[in-house]
């Protein structure tokens, strides 16, 4: 390691949340967000700290900060040397913990709470070893990114022979990929301009922003009002063009046979994906969307919800998705996704993963990079999500530029945090919440509500 690691002398969270749903940014058919996270430091006896988060939407973000406090009292006085020498074992012991455990199983707000912590410890171990994570992972043997995965519940779908062997594989012209990957960026699309909430004139508006600024995929959001979501579809399809990607996302909001029936009259105006139309939990119900769909050429996509490794194993099984979208905070961190990333690999199912919210940006561009060079070796069918909210509350936000991710530098996983931005949207002291309790005009104190 480049730095010495010690060890885990300090664990510690903050409830951070945005008065998002004012502007109505993030509004679907389901949600009425306020983008929020916990955020966690995880600090060193040299001094040295790691960040991360997890992401929620307001409400039950303490719910998660009691986890994460639970969990964090199992990393005090652990060893990081100990800890990476051999990360998938420790990870083991997070997720099995034998009395926490209950509360999921790994799933829900254990895993969410663990996937903060997780995170901040690949990203103590990136400014270790002086690499962003992306990099980090690059460099890493196939044998050593083996041994963080846990393959319990997996192997009928992937073993870690399989794995290894993809690993190998992706080794062949990996310096070159890099290379490329750095000087072009990774593909994204934009979904700022598709929120439920918005007018046709902001609409409008956004997406000829996002054309000029040289996006060419698209994503609106879809489930409360057939009507209206022809309308609105029909209407981004005339701004963008019929040469440009467009997709539309349900949020869970239909039950199997209706998202059929509501994506029908849709298909006309050229849609790529159908994303979340039913209950994440629903494998036979998506396997049963995708197959129906088939004819009209609409993929089914999903997995900003899916809480853990197995379920995205069967609906890779159940050939239920056609794009898998992985959350770097849904799921219990890198260790768990790379599982994610290979299986999808194996079953020829491109990867493009759920961003958006707070961080999730610039969390999953450190794992398409890395799956670009040394697992899937395409960019064929692969695109990130891009949102363009809140970025300005990182030290080390994303960079888009021509529509495309553009390579991070700096050492770490991109988590860290302004602390002006704390301070004054940490809740519910801080500055900004305070002023709009003082206001009363939406928002209430928690102690009176």
């Amino acid at each position: 390691m480049e730095k010495r690691p010690g060890s885990v002398v300090q664990v510690t969270f903050r409830d951070v949340r945005f008065p998002t749903r004012l502007e109505k940014d993030g509004s679907d058919s389901i949600n009425d967000p306020d983008y929020s996270c916990v955020y966690v430091t995880v600090e060193s006896s040299s001094g040295l700290k790691g960040y991360g988060l997890t992401f929620t939407i307001g409400r039950g973000n303490e719910i998660v900060c009691a986890a994460v406090k639970a969990y964090g009292r199992l990393l005090i006085g652990r060893q990081l040397e100990e800890i990476y020498k051999n990360f998938g074992a420790f990870w083991q012991e997070l997720v099995h913990e034998p009395q926490l455990r209950w509360l999921g199983p790994e799933k829900g707000v254990t895993h969410l709470a663990l996937a903060a912590i997780v995170n901040a410890l690949w990203d103590l171990w990136g400014r270790l070893e002086g690499k962003p994570l992306w990099k980090l992972l690059v460099d890493m043997k196939p044998e050593e990114l083996v041994s963080v995965i846990d393959f319990r519940y997996i192997t009928d779908a992937l073993t870690k022979e399989e794995a290894l062997e993809i690993l190998k594989k992706g080794q062949e012209g990996k310096e070159e990929r890099e290379a490329a990957i750095c000087k072009t960026g990774y593909p994204a699309y934009t979904t700022s301009a598709g929120w439920l909430g918005y007018s046709n004139e902001k609409i409008e508006r956004l997406c000829k922003q996002a054309l000029a600024e040289g996006f060419t995929r698209f994503k609106v959001k879809v489930g409360l009002d057939r009507v209206d979501d022809e309308q609105r579809v029909g209407f981004v399809r005339k701004v963008i063009g019929d040469d440009k990607m467009l997709m539309v996302d349900a949020n869970q909001r239909w039950g199997v046979a209706e998202a059929v029936e509501w994506m029908i009259p849709l298909a006309k105006y050229n849609l790529t994906w159908i994303e979340e139309p039913t209950s994440p939990d629903d494998i036979l119900g998506h396997a049963k969307i995708a197959a129906e769909l088939k004819k009209y050429s609409i993929g089914v996509a999903t997995g900003e919800n899916c809480a853990n490794r197995v379920i995205f194993k069967q609906l890779l099984q159940a050939d239920a998705i056609q794009f898998c979208q992985i959350d770097s905070c849904r799921m219990a961190g890198p260790n768990e996704i790379l599982a994610v990333y290979l299986m999808a690999q194996k079953f020829g199912v491109p990867v493009c993963p759920h961003a958006g919210g707070v961080g999730l940006c610039e969390l999953v561009q450190h794992l398409s990079i890395f799956d670009f060079i040394c697992v899937s070796k395409s960019l064929d069918k692969r695109v990130i999500e891009y949102v363009d909210h809140l970025h300005s509350h990182f030290v080390d936000p994303v960079v888009i530029r021509d529509g495309c991710y553009q390579v991070p530098q700096k050492p770490g996983y991109s988590a860290e945090m302004k602390q002006e931005s704390l301070e004054s949207y940490e809740y519910p002291n801080g500055t900004k919440w305070q002023k709009l309790f003082a206001e009363g005009t939406l928002y209430k104190h928690p102690d009176e509500e």
